[in-house]
């Protein structure tokens, strides 16, 4: 029998390809990859989007309900249609979803990613079940991505902080360069250098083990957030990332978002307790995600995280 081979470290993750900023005018299309949209929620955004001099348009199945499941925007062909038709359209230059929920997963292997890469790089925003895009968007097409407020998500509609932090990003880029709410809370001290990754942290879980996961994210600044999950879960999606070695090679961690996730101090005890033991700086309530304010936040971008004073400044701007 011939001898094992030694295990591959694999390689650091690279800077990815950013998009181009927006300018007035550009056209953006809305889709819902996952669950279904309220219309008055989507009309109220369209109309801030239009306040910002974009021209958005809604595509096809943005409004249906799956005639099944109701926790889905329509049927997985539908919804991967709309994505991939908004992406290859040459007048289109972003891509912006409706809400999460769940359900982009079942639509993300529908799409021809050959076709979406020969389309161009362009501006893809989003979060929570949209996390499984995000990914996808990283590993299949070495693309840079926007984990920001959603058209018709109740943070976008209400909060103008929110609001700003995305429409700054999306057009004048440079000005956001370092992020940070104020609000941050350090868990383990000291700074850490790497290219951001991350989003909802049991998709990113779920992720694990399908054909084109991302095979480490070592050299990684992960930034995790969850909603509705009780400690136990945490305990075990985060249990699951350090198992199956995802971790190995983090360079630091942001925590976004544990809201309705139990107590807050118990959450922070789980949080300290699976992730303290990686040796890298942590920081708390660094506000993305699931929050009243919700900062847009650029995965796949080289930046430096500064546990002690709670920021995360960028490299480079989130887009070209």
């Amino acid at each position: 029998m011939s001898p094992a081979r030694p295990a591959r470290t694999p390689q650091p993750l690279v800077p990815l390809a950013r998009p181009a900023r927006l300018r007035p005018g550009s056209r953006v299309a809305v889709v819902a990859p996952s669950g279904p949209v309220p219309e008055d929620r989507l009309t109220a955004g369209l109309d801030i989007l239009r306040g910002w001099d974009l021209d958005p348009v809604v595509m096809p199945h943005v409004l249906d309900r799956h005639p099944r499941f109701g926790y889905l925007a329509g049927n997985d062909e539908s919804r991967a249609r709309d994505l991939q038709e908004a992406w290859c359209d040459p007048r289109v230059s972003a891509v912006l979803c409706a809400r999460g929920g769940y359900g982009a997963q079942r639509m993300t292997d529908l799409l021809d990613w050959a076709a979406m890469r020969a389309a161009g790089p362009k501006v893809f925003v989003g979060y929570s079940d949209v996390t499984a895009l995000h990914e996808a968007f990283a590993v299949r097409m070495g693309l840079s991505t926007l984990h920001g407020p959603m058209t018709a998500a109740l943070s976008f509609l209400k909060d103008t902080d929110t609001q700003e932090s995305l429409r700054a990003t999306l057009f004048e880029p440079d000005t956001v360069r370092t992020l940070g709410l104020g609000t941050a809370r350090t868990l383990v001290p000291g700074r850490a250098a790497g290219i951001t990754l991350g989003g909802c942290v049991s998709l990113l879980a779920a992720d694990l083990g399908t054909p084109h996961a991302r095979p480490s994210a070592r050299g990684g600044l992960l930034l995790i957030e969850d909603i509705g999950e009780e400690a136990y879960r945490i305990d075990r999606i985060l249990t699951q990332l350090l198992r199956s070695g995802l971790l190995d090679g983090v360079t630091g961690i942001a925590l976004g978002s544990w809201v309705d996730c139990t107590p807050a101090d118990e959450m922070r005890a789980v949080l300290t307790d699976r992730l303290g033991g990686l040796g890298v700086p942590v920081v708390g309530e660094f506000g993305f995600g699931h929050c009243t304010t919700a900062q847009t936040v650029p995965l796949g971008v080289p930046a430096v995280l500064d546990a002690d004073a709670g920021t995360l400044t960028l490299d480079v701007p989130a887009l070209m």
